[in-house]
């Protein structure tokens, strides 16, 4: 299982990822955007969507550990080592 930590940003243009940055502390947050509005889950459901998809693994494998309620979430991703998820995102 891979877990990696995400600052979404809702309301977007397009789905994108936007790279790797830092958060306050200087751990490695991977920056998503999505066009859902953070209305009733539908953000957190765009983001799951786009993860499975790009990750290759079913939308199933992927939930929201921590965080449901806040743009810093931390991902958890099953069907993938932490460095094959890191690997597959890095080349985004």
């Amino acid at each position: 299982m891979a877990h990696v930590a995400v600052r979404l940003t809702p309301g977007a243009a397009a789905d994108r990822f936007d790279g790797w940055g830092a958060d306050a502390e200087g751990r490695a947050v991977l920056k998503v955007r999505v066009r859902a509005r953070p209305v009733e889950g539908e953000a957190n459901e765009a983001l799951i969507k786009l993860m499975a998809r790009v990750l290759g693994v079913p939308k199933s494998a992927v939930s929201i550990q921590r965080g449901g309620q806040s743009r810093t979430k931390m991902v958890l991703i099953e069907h993938l080592s932490e460095d094959d998820a890191k690997a597959r995102l890095t080349d985004l």
